[in-house]
Protein backbone atom coordinates (compact mmCIF):
# COMPACT_ATOMS: atom_id res chain seq x y z
CA UNK A 1 0.00 0.00 0.00
CA UNK A 2 1.70 3.19 -1.13
CA UNK A 3 0.33 6.22 1.01
CA UNK A 4 1.02 9.72 0.24
CA UNK A 5 0.55 13.16 2.81
CA UNK A 6 0.31 16.57 0.77
CA UNK A 7 -0.08 19.81 2.08
CA UNK A 8 -1.66 20.69 -1.16
CA UNK A 9 -2.47 24.53 -0.03
CA UNK A 10 -5.25 25.29 -1.75
CA UNK A 11 -6.96 22.51 -3.45
CA UNK A 12 -7.78 24.45 -6.26
CA UNK A 13 -5.14 26.03 -7.35
CA UNK A 14 -2.42 22.36 -6.60
CA UNK A 15 -5.11 21.07 -9.49
CA UNK A 16 -4.61 23.79 -11.81
CA UNK A 17 -0.63 23.34 -11.40
CA UNK A 18 -0.42 19.64 -11.89
CA UNK A 19 -2.42 17.38 -9.20
CA UNK A 20 -4.43 15.29 -11.50
CA UNK A 21 -0.70 14.54 -13.31
CA UNK A 22 0.52 13.75 -9.95
CA UNK A 23 -1.86 11.51 -8.71
CA UNK A 24 -1.70 9.64 -12.25
CA UNK A 25 1.81 9.30 -12.33
CA UNK A 26 2.64 8.44 -8.67
CA UNK A 27 -0.82 6.23 -8.59
CA UNK A 28 -0.63 6.31 -4.72
CA UNK A 29 -3.71 3.54 -2.59
CA UNK A 30 -4.28 6.73 -0.03
CA UNK A 31 -3.69 10.17 -0.56
CA UNK A 32 -4.13 12.56 2.63
CA UNK A 33 -4.65 16.60 1.82
CA UNK A 34 -4.20 19.33 3.89
CA UNK A 35 -5.11 22.81 3.83
CA UNK A 36 -7.76 22.24 1.08
CA UNK A 37 -9.03 25.04 1.57
CA UNK A 38 -12.79 23.88 -0.17
CA UNK A 39 -15.93 22.22 0.86
CA UNK A 40 -16.60 18.84 -1.43
CA UNK A 41 -18.78 21.72 -3.90
CA UNK A 42 -15.91 23.20 -4.87
CA UNK A 43 -13.42 20.28 -5.66
CA UNK A 44 -12.31 20.70 -9.05
CA UNK A 45 -14.64 17.97 -11.28
CA UNK A 46 -11.35 16.66 -12.72
CA UNK A 47 -10.53 14.67 -9.38
CA UNK A 48 -13.44 12.88 -9.33
CA UNK A 49 -12.15 10.64 -12.42
CA UNK A 50 -9.38 8.88 -11.21
CA UNK A 51 -10.93 6.10 -9.30
CA UNK A 52 -10.58 7.59 -5.42
CA UNK A 53 -13.00 7.51 -3.01
CA UNK A 54 -13.53 11.01 -1.27
CA UNK A 55 -13.60 11.78 2.60
CA UNK A 56 -13.45 15.85 3.03
CA UNK A 57 -13.42 17.66 6.04
CA UNK A 58 -14.04 21.52 5.15
CA UNK A 59 -13.22 23.96 8.11
CA UNK A 60 -16.08 25.31 9.01
CA UNK A 61 -15.14 28.78 10.86
CA UNK A 62 -14.40 30.45 7.52
CA UNK A 63 -14.46 29.25 3.68
CA UNK A 64 -10.96 28.89 1.95
CA UNK A 65 -9.22 28.32 4.97
CA UNK A 66 -7.81 24.57 6.38
CA UNK A 67 -9.36 21.47 5.59
CA UNK A 68 -8.37 18.26 5.35
CA UNK A 69 -9.10 15.01 2.67
CA UNK A 70 -8.17 11.85 2.21
CA UNK A 71 -8.28 9.74 -1.24
CA UNK A 72 -8.46 5.88 -1.18
CA UNK A 73 -8.80 3.70 -3.97
CA UNK A 74 -10.28 1.04 -2.04
CA UNK A 75 -13.42 2.21 0.23
CA UNK A 76 -12.34 2.06 3.95
CA UNK A 77 -14.38 -0.02 6.69
CA UNK A 78 -15.84 3.63 8.00
CA UNK A 79 -14.14 7.01 8.15
CA UNK A 80 -14.55 9.68 10.73
CA UNK A 81 -14.51 13.44 10.89
CA UNK A 82 -12.43 15.41 13.81
CA UNK A 83 -11.40 14.21 17.22
CA UNK A 84 -14.70 15.36 19.67
CA UNK A 85 -12.60 18.89 20.08
CA UNK A 86 -15.12 21.46 19.33
CA UNK A 87 -12.62 24.20 18.32
CA UNK A 88 -10.39 21.41 16.54
CA UNK A 89 -13.20 20.21 14.62
CA UNK A 90 -14.54 23.78 13.36
CA UNK A 91 -11.36 24.32 11.79
CA UNK A 92 -10.99 21.05 10.09
CA UNK A 93 -8.01 19.64 11.00
CA UNK A 94 -8.49 15.97 11.57
CA UNK A 95 -9.79 13.08 9.69
CA UNK A 96 -9.42 9.11 9.85
CA UNK A 97 -10.58 6.29 7.39
CA UNK A 98 -10.22 2.89 8.74
CA UNK A 99 -9.27 -0.49 7.05
CA UNK A 100 -9.19 -3.97 8.05
CA UNK A 101 -5.43 -3.72 8.79
CA UNK A 102 -5.05 -0.45 9.22
CA UNK A 103 -6.29 3.15 10.48
CA UNK A 104 -4.94 6.24 7.99
CA UNK A 105 -4.98 10.02 9.49
CA UNK A 106 -4.97 12.92 7.70
CA UNK A 107 -4.05 16.09 10.30
CA UNK A 108 -2.89 19.91 9.70
CA UNK A 109 -1.36 20.89 12.81
CA UNK A 110 -2.34 24.80 13.31
CA UNK A 111 0.77 27.41 12.48
CA UNK A 112 2.12 29.72 15.13
CA UNK A 113 3.55 31.73 12.51
CA UNK A 114 1.37 35.04 12.83
CA UNK A 115 2.00 35.19 16.23
CA UNK A 116 1.41 34.66 20.45
CA UNK A 117 -2.22 33.66 19.65
CA UNK A 118 -2.12 31.31 17.47
CA UNK A 119 1.14 30.21 19.22
CA UNK A 120 -1.14 29.71 22.47
CA UNK A 121 -3.45 27.95 20.04
CA UNK A 122 -1.19 25.80 18.15
CA UNK A 123 0.22 24.29 21.90
CA UNK A 124 -3.44 23.25 23.04
CA UNK A 125 -4.01 21.39 19.34
CA UNK A 126 -0.81 19.38 19.65
CA UNK A 127 -1.52 18.70 23.72
CA UNK A 128 -5.43 17.56 22.98
CA UNK A 129 -4.33 15.34 19.89
CA UNK A 130 -1.25 13.40 21.83
CA UNK A 131 -4.06 12.37 23.79
CA UNK A 132 -6.40 11.37 21.09
CA UNK A 133 -3.78 9.71 19.23
CA UNK A 134 -3.14 7.36 22.47
CA UNK A 135 -6.95 6.70 22.88
CA UNK A 136 -7.52 5.49 19.47
CA UNK A 137 -4.89 3.78 19.13
CA UNK A 138 -4.95 2.03 22.31
CA UNK A 139 -6.98 -0.66 20.48
CA UNK A 140 -3.65 -1.94 19.32
CA UNK A 141 -4.71 -1.32 15.18
CA UNK A 142 -1.78 -0.34 12.95
CA UNK A 143 -2.17 3.67 12.58
CA UNK A 144 -0.43 6.26 10.12
CA UNK A 145 -1.26 9.76 11.14
CA UNK A 146 -0.63 11.33 7.97
CA UNK A 147 0.02 15.51 7.58
CA UNK A 148 1.58 19.05 8.37
CA UNK A 149 2.33 18.63 11.77
CA UNK A 150 4.36 22.23 11.35
CA UNK A 151 6.87 21.15 13.62
CA UNK A 152 11.03 20.38 12.05
CA UNK A 153 12.05 17.76 15.11
CA UNK A 154 15.44 17.68 14.52
CA UNK A 155 18.51 19.84 13.23
CA UNK A 156 18.75 17.82 10.50
CA UNK A 157 15.18 18.93 9.36
CA UNK A 158 16.03 22.31 8.94
CA UNK A 159 18.41 24.01 6.62
CA UNK A 160 19.80 26.59 9.26
CA UNK A 161 18.81 25.15 12.76
CA UNK A 162 20.74 28.46 14.40
CA UNK A 163 19.07 31.26 13.06
CA UNK A 164 15.55 29.79 13.25
CA UNK A 165 16.15 28.50 17.15
CA UNK A 166 13.16 31.29 17.84
CA UNK A 167 11.20 31.11 14.64
CA UNK A 168 7.71 29.22 15.19
CA UNK A 169 8.33 25.10 13.55
CA UNK A 170 11.41 25.09 15.31
CA UNK A 171 10.90 26.09 19.24
CA UNK A 172 12.43 24.10 21.87
CA UNK A 173 8.41 23.18 23.39
CA UNK A 174 7.24 22.41 19.61
CA UNK A 175 10.52 20.14 19.35
CA UNK A 176 9.93 18.90 23.02
CA UNK A 177 6.51 17.72 22.08
CA UNK A 178 7.65 15.51 18.97
CA UNK A 179 10.38 13.69 20.75
CA UNK A 180 7.93 13.01 23.72
CA UNK A 181 5.04 11.72 20.75
CA UNK A 182 8.16 10.09 19.79
CA UNK A 183 8.42 8.40 23.10
CA UNK A 184 4.40 6.95 23.71
CA UNK A 185 5.74 4.62 21.03
CA UNK A 186 5.07 6.08 17.81
CA UNK A 187 7.77 6.02 14.64
CA UNK A 188 8.90 8.74 12.07
CA UNK A 189 8.13 6.91 9.56
CA UNK A 190 10.27 8.68 7.04
CA UNK A 191 13.19 9.38 9.09
CA UNK A 192 13.76 5.84 10.18
CA UNK A 193 14.45 4.80 6.68
CA UNK A 194 16.76 7.92 5.37
CA UNK A 195 18.45 8.34 9.20
CA UNK A 196 20.83 10.83 8.74
CA UNK A 197 20.33 12.28 5.82
CA UNK A 198 20.43 15.92 5.24
CA UNK A 199 18.75 18.19 3.17
CA UNK A 200 15.96 16.34 3.02
CA UNK A 201 12.81 18.41 3.20
CA UNK A 202 8.84 19.24 2.71
CA UNK A 203 8.50 22.59 2.70
CA UNK A 204 10.12 25.91 1.49
CA UNK A 205 8.97 29.55 1.91
CA UNK A 206 7.95 31.02 -1.27
CA UNK A 207 10.22 34.16 -0.60
CA UNK A 208 14.27 34.69 -2.06
CA UNK A 209 14.34 31.85 -4.21
CA UNK A 210 14.09 29.01 -1.09
CA UNK A 211 13.29 26.08 -2.90
CA UNK A 212 15.72 26.35 -5.68
CA UNK A 213 18.23 26.84 -2.79
CA UNK A 214 16.82 24.29 -0.97
CA UNK A 215 16.47 26.33 2.11
CA UNK A 216 13.80 24.68 3.21
CA UNK A 217 12.04 22.66 6.28
CA UNK A 218 10.95 19.03 6.96
CA UNK A 219 7.44 19.58 8.55
CA UNK A 220 5.28 16.68 6.54
CA UNK A 221 5.46 13.61 8.46
CA UNK A 222 4.26 10.08 8.42
CA UNK A 223 4.16 8.69 12.14
CA UNK A 224 3.37 5.33 12.18
CA UNK A 225 2.68 3.31 14.99
CA UNK A 226 5.22 0.89 16.51
CA UNK A 227 6.41 -1.45 14.14
CA UNK A 228 5.14 0.63 10.75
CA UNK A 229 8.35 1.45 9.91
CA UNK A 230 9.53 -2.21 9.77
CA UNK A 231 7.37 -2.68 7.13
CA UNK A 232 7.76 0.38 4.98
CA UNK A 233 10.03 -0.28 2.27
CA UNK A 234 10.29 2.98 0.17
CA UNK A 235 9.87 6.74 1.33
CA UNK A 236 10.62 9.41 -0.34
CA UNK A 237 9.36 13.57 -0.95
CA UNK A 238 8.91 14.52 -4.06
CA UNK A 239 10.38 18.00 -4.38
CA UNK A 240 10.77 17.99 -7.87
CA UNK A 241 6.79 19.02 -8.24
CA UNK A 242 5.63 22.32 -7.69
CA UNK A 243 2.23 22.35 -7.09
CA UNK A 244 2.05 23.91 -3.82
CA UNK A 245 4.72 25.83 -1.52
CA UNK A 246 4.95 21.85 -0.07
CA UNK A 247 6.36 18.67 -1.48
CA UNK A 248 4.69 15.43 -1.35
CA UNK A 249 5.71 12.49 1.31
CA UNK A 250 5.07 9.17 -0.17
CA UNK A 251 5.77 5.45 2.00
CA UNK A 252 4.88 2.43 0.54
CA UNK A 253 3.92 -0.24 3.24
CA UNK A 254 3.96 -3.89 2.98
CA UNK A 255 0.05 -4.11 4.37
CA UNK A 256 -2.74 -5.70 2.25
CA UNK A 257 -5.01 -3.50 0.61
CA UNK A 258 -8.39 -5.05 1.65
CA UNK A 259 -10.43 -2.74 3.00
Amino acid sequence: MKISTYNVNGIRSATSKGLVDWLTLENPDVVCLQEIKADASQFPEALFHLGYEFFIHPAQVKKGYSGVAILTKTMPLKSTVGIGVDWVDAEGRVLTVEFENLRVVSVYAPSGTTGDVRQAVKYQFLDVFLDWMNRITADGKPTVFCGDINIAHMAIDIHNPVSNKKSSGFLPEERAWFTTMLEAGYEDVFRELHPGEKDLYSWWTVRANAKANNKGWRIDYQIGTKGLSAVAKEASIGASWNLSDHAPVSVTYAVDRRP
